[in-house]
């Protein structure tokens, strides 16, 4: 039953405190990052180590972790909307960054799957939580903009899985990479559950918040938000798309100019933490402007962007010339990083406070499944099936990212489509106890 009450009164952290808690969710985002996206460095030096093909190397390093995330993503983030967020995320975090540096200790298949499946299960607590706590420490005028501060961690994370890892794996072996992006994380860990405090849940909305909804009843008024369908629609086809195409970049960057790792990572390594903080930086800015209170505006902005530099992804793939595929990347890799702090900020502001985590989960879940499952496996078949009995090589792999690349219209279709019915479907949430 949807009706309106006056919420009590409750105390308002400080400012400090709130930019405190907000970088410290952003370095802890920027660690899943890292720990999920160092594969895609070293995925040629583990495809010949273990004998695999395209499809085979993909589905080894992204299905376990994403099958795994989808499994307790549901389950964890229902308890992170009953129970205390801080204690899940810090458990959490320190059981994938063990598990991915275990990866590293891996000799065959199986056990760097296991290692995988840790990864994955460690990483379902981490962002769902993350995103719940930042809700209750900013109001909801500013949780767009708040997200899109969190989503620095994304491109500072993806630098430290590229350029980092790829370094470190040039002088010391692939496996050196998951040890010096995995252990450090449970230092963060411990930090989090030291210094952060759990908020008191939907402290700045305007409501008050009664009996934590069953999962039924959240997946029921889910389905009645259209607004939140588009919007989790187009933030997992645009993972789909972006993180999709950068799952075999560096491999496709070693294999079309005869790079190392470290050459092929220190190609995007750079765009990614300097381009990527600043589509990130500069979407917090546009989101600070009383014009995006609106999320109409909003929704618009992730439609128009996301259109236009679709266009350079398909070019990066297509042309022979590393200059101007490195070019065509400064334009289109940013665009991977500024849609995911207003998608999740639109996401939480589509949902009443005691359902955000299980929002949340549900975007992410479906992001995840696109963008380390299907279209990992479905670039890694088409560069099998394309290479022919000769095996996968730059050419095959090429033509399959060119299939893939212009995946990015879709994803701005559903932004598009969200802005008809997003600010009944807000006001909707605002109201529902």
């Amino acid at each position: 039953m949807t009706t309106l009450a006056q919420a009590p009164a409750r105390p308002v952290p400080s400012m400090a405190m709130r930019w405190y808690v907000l970088i410290v969710m952003s370095v802890v985002y920027a660690i899943s990052i890292a720990d999920r996206y160092v594969v895609s460095t070293v995925l040629d030096p583990i495809r010949d180590e273990l004998s695999l093909s395209d499809s085979g190397v993909a589905l080894l390093t992204g299905a376990p972790l994403a099958l795994f995330y989808v499994s307790f993503g549901i389950p964890l983030s229902w308890l992170a909307d009953r129970s205390n967020r801080r204690n899940i995320l810090s458990i959490s975090l320190v059981v994938w960054s063990v598990m991915s540096a275990a990866c590293g200790l891996s000799h065959n298949a199986w056990q760097f799957m296991l290692a995988r499946v840790g990864v994955g299960v460690g990483e379902a607590g981490g962002t769902p939580p993350a995103n719940s706590i930042i809700g209750d420490y900013f109001p909801a005028g500013r949780r767009p903009m708040a997200m899109a501060v969190f989503a620095l961690g994304a491109p500072v994370g993806a630098w430290l899985g590229a350029d980092l890892a790829g370094w470190v794996a040039n002088l010391y072996g692939w496996r050196a990479a998951f040890f010096v992006l995995g252990l450090p994380g449970v230092a963060i860990g411990l930090l989090v559950w030291a210094t952060i405090r759990e908020p008191a849940r939907g402290r700045l909305d305007t409501v008050a918040e009664g009996q934590a909804p069953t999962v039924i009843e959240t997946l029921r008024f889910m389905v009645t938000q259209k607004a939140s369908f588009h919007v989790m629609t187009g933030g997992a086809l645009s993972a789909f798309w972006g993180w999709g195409l950068m799952y075999f970049t560096p491999t496709f960057i070693q294999r079309t100019w005869s790079l190392n790792v470290g050459e092929a990572g220190a190609v995007v390594g750079p765009i990614h933490l300097i381009g990527g903080s600043l589509a990130s930086l500069v979407t917090a800015w546009f989101l600070a402007r009383p014009a995006f209170a609106d999320p109409r505006r909003v929704v618009w902005m992730l439609a128009g962007v996301t259109a236009l530099c679709t266009i350079p992804s398909f070019i990066a793939y297509w042309t022979h010339d590393l200059a101007l595929a490195r070019l065509m990347f400064w334009l289109f890799i940013p665009a991977i990083y500024f849609y995911i702090g207003p998608a999740m900020g639109l996401v939480q502001n589509l949902a009443p406070a005691r359902m955000r985590a299980m929002f949340i989960a549900v975007s992410l879940v479906s992001a995840n499944v696109l963008n380390l499952i299907v279209a990992p496996w479905i670039v890694g078949w088409l560069s099998d099936r394309f290479a022919g009995p000769h095996g996968a090589d730059a050419a095959s792999l090429r033509l399959a990212l060119l299939i893939l690349a212009p995946t990015g219209f879709w994803a701005a279709f559903h932004y598009w489509r969200a802005a008809k019915t997003i600010v009944e479907d807000q006001r909707r949430a605002v109201g529902y106890i």
